[in-house]
C-alpha cells in the first residue's frame, strides 16, 4: 500500500479538535460509479445520474420521480410531482429538458443514460410520492434508451413511504418519522444487486470502516448543505484494492441534523459494502427555514434540491448541489467528469 494512501486513510480516523477530517483518497475504478436515494434523495439520485451520466453506470430509487419534474416550482413539486391534482408529470417534458441542457454541454450526452442498471421501488401503502409518479419515470427511462433488461420496477411490498429494512423502527405500511421502514425486506441489497453484479453476501460492518468527514470542504457554501457527512470505507478499500463507489442520498427529515448518523448506519448498505469492496458516500442535507411571510420559500424539512431553491441551475453539473457531491466523489477517487 503507496505510503500517501496509508496516511490518507490513517488521517481520516485521527480525532480532530478542529473537527471532522477530509476525505481520504482511495483507489476506485472511476467507471464503477452508482447512486440511490428515497424521496428528495430519489430526485436528487435521477439529477446526478443524468447530469453525470458518463460516469454514474446505475441509479436506485425509492420513491422519486423524472429528470426536471418540479420545473423549478415548489408548487409543482407538490402538486404535479409528489401528490398529481389537476395535471401530473410527462415522460416527454423531462425528455426535452434533458436534451435541451446536453445540446448546451450543462449535462453528459443523453446516450451515456442508456446503458445504465436502474432500480425503481413504489411502496404499496406510499401515498406520499403518487405510483404514477414512478410510472413516469420508468417511461422516461425507455425514452432515454434503458433496456427492460437492466431495469427492475418493484411494486409489491405493502410498504409506507420511507426506505426498507429489515429491522426499521417503523410498521412496514406506515409513513412517519423516521422512515426506515420494517418490512423485512433488505432494500439496500436489493438496490445494490441490480446496481452490481455478483455480490458476495453480505458481512457485518466495521466499526473503524464507517467515517465521519468535513463535507464543508467541498460544497463551496452550497445552500442547504450540512458541514458533515459520512462515509463508508470497506477494508480492503483501506488497504488500497480497487473500489466501486455507491453514493446513498437520505430523503427529507433524514439528515444529520434529524436522524445523526442512522440513515448511514441502518439502511443495510455496510454490510454489502464491507463483502464487495464498495465504498458508500453518505452526503447530508440541512433545513433551511422558511420566512413566516411565504411557506414555499427555504427547505425547512432538510430536503435535497430538485424544485430549485438553492438557485435558478439545480440541474446541470454546475448546480451548487451537484457539483458538491462531485467534488466529493472526485475527492475519494471516483471523479464524475472525465
Amino acid at each position: 500500500m503507496q505510503h500517501w494512501l496509508r496516511l490518507a486513510f490513517a488521517c481520516a480516523f485521527l480525532p480532530s479538535l478542529a473537527g471532522a477530517e477530509p476525505l481520504p483518497a482511495l483507489n476506485l475504478d472511476p467507471k464503477a460509479t452508482t447512486v440511490s436515494g428515497l424521496s428528495s434523495g430519489a430526485f436528487m439520485a435521477v439529477q446526478l445520474q443524468v447530469a453525470f451520466s458518463s460516469r454514474v453506470s446505475g441509479a436506485g430509487i425509492v420513491a422519486g420521480g423524472p429528470y426536471d419534474c418540479a420545473d423549478h416550482s415548489l408548487w409543482r413539486a407538490l402538486y404535479v410531482c409528489m401528490d398529481p391534482f389537476f395535471i401530473g408529470p410527462d415522460p416527454d417534458s423531462s425528455i426535452e429538458s434533458i436534451e435541451a441542457l446536453a445540446s448546451e454541454n450543462l449535462i453528459d450526452p443523453i446516450q451515456d443514460v442508456s446503458p445504465d442498471r436502474i432500480y425503481l421501488f413504489h411502496g404499496e401503502a406510499d401515498d406520499t410520492v403518487a405510483r404514477s409518479t414512478m410510472d413516469v419515470l420508468r417511461q422516461t427511462y425507455a425514452l432515454l434508451g434503458v433496456t427492460a433488461g437492466n431495469l427492475t420496477y418493484v411494486t409489491e411490498v405493502d410498504a409506507g413511504h420511507g426506505f426498507v429494512t429489515e429491522q426499521g423502527s417503523v410498521s412496514c405500511d406506515a409513513t412517519r418519522p423516521d422512515f426506515l421502514i420494517d418490512c423485512d425486506f433488505d432494500q439496500a441489497g436489493d438496490i445494490l444487486n441490480q446496481l452490481y453484479a455478483d455480490l458476495s453476501r453480505p458481512v457485518a460492518p466495521r466499526a473503524e470502516g464507517f467515517v465521519t468527514f468535513d463535507q464543508g470542504q467541498y460544497t463551496n457554501g452550497a445552500a442547504g448543505m450540512d458541514s458533515i457527512a459520512f462515509v463508508y470505507i470497506p477494508a480492503d478499500c483501506a488497504e488500497g484494492e480497487i473500489c466501486r463507489l455507491h453514493i446513498a442520498l437520505h430523503g427529507c427529515k433524514q439528515g444529520r441534523q434529524v436522524l445523526g448518523e442512522n440513515y448511514a448506519r441502518l439502511t443495510g448498505y455496510n454490510q454489502w459494502a464491507e463483502a464487495n469492496k464498495i465504498v458508500v458516500l453518505y452526503p447530508q442535507a440541512v433545513r433551511i427555514p422558511s420566512p413566516w411571510y411565504n411557506w414555499f420559500a427555504g427547505n425547512p424539512n432538510g430536503c435535497w434540491d430538485w424544485w430549485g431553491y438553492s438557485g435558478p441551475d439545480y440541474l446541470s453539473r454546475n448546480a451548487p448541489q451537484l457539483s458538491a457531491i462531485a467534488r466529493m466523489a472526485a475527492a475519494i477517487g471516483a471523479p464524475l467528469q472525465q
